[in-house]
């Protein structure tokens, strides 16, 4: 099974002074053109995004300059609601750990779920490559600096905006490979999880 964990690009949500995703129709073949052609417009954070050490860092990497193992691999479903605390961050990880250690070094939280700067310490202490949750932010929306300095302080790349309503807990195979943006500090991208049964060479190839 795969399940695609994006939003529909235009008509994603957007954080709150960011400008939303624009399409703009060039060509079209219903108005007599050889072919349809659209253009678009967007911010690098709208929708299903990812965020690089760059977007609070002066000096962090880019986007282009992340290695793609950080967003391609294993990886762990959690469910959670409401504050992500560092015993809950713990137990996320340990539970991730006993179901497959290199899974844990991404991690997915499913729900309304809001990191805490706590909970990003024990994230960045462990190493982790990446971490994903359902918000457009990963901290809370009036106040996230902190706990992206401290996740892209630690080389954490964020994958926000992704959705896994219909993703059991679990470990996954996860494809959110960015776009090559040189010199960005975020980027849109096409996030799907794969079921182990699939990439293992079985299973159904249908999208969730």
């Amino acid at each position: 099974m795969i399940y695609d964990i994006s939003q529909e690009v235009f008509s994603c949500r957007v954080f709150g002074g960011d400008p939303a995703p624009e399409k703009k129709t060039l060509r079209s073949i219903e108005r007599g053109d050889l072919c349809n052609l659209t253009a678009f417009s967007m911010c690098a954070h709208n929708g299903t995004h990812v965020d690089a050490p760059f977007h609070f860092l002066k000096d962090g990497k880019t986007v282009d300059e992340i290695d793609l193992g950080s967003f391609v691999g294993k990886a762990y479903v959690a469910e959670h609601r409401g504050t992500v605390s560092a015993n809950d961050a713990a137990v996320i990880l340990e539970k991730a750990k006993k179901q497959d250690p290199e899974a844990s070094k991404r991690i997915l939280i499913k729900g309304e779920a809001v990191v805490s700067n706590e909970a990003a310490k024990v994230f960045a202490s462990e190493g982790i490559l990446l971490l994903g949750n359902e918000f457009q932010t990963v901290g809370p929306e009036n106040a996230p600096m902190e706990v992206h300095l401290i996740l892209l302080g630690a080389g954490v790349v964020l994958l926000e905006g992704i959705r896994l309503a219909k993703v059991p807990e679990g470990v996954y195979f996860l494809n959110a490979a960015p776009l090559d943006l040189a010199g960005a500090d975020g980027s849109p991208c096409r996030a799907v999880l794969v079921t182990p049964d699939t990439y293992s060479g079985g299973g159904s190839n249908e999208a969730g």
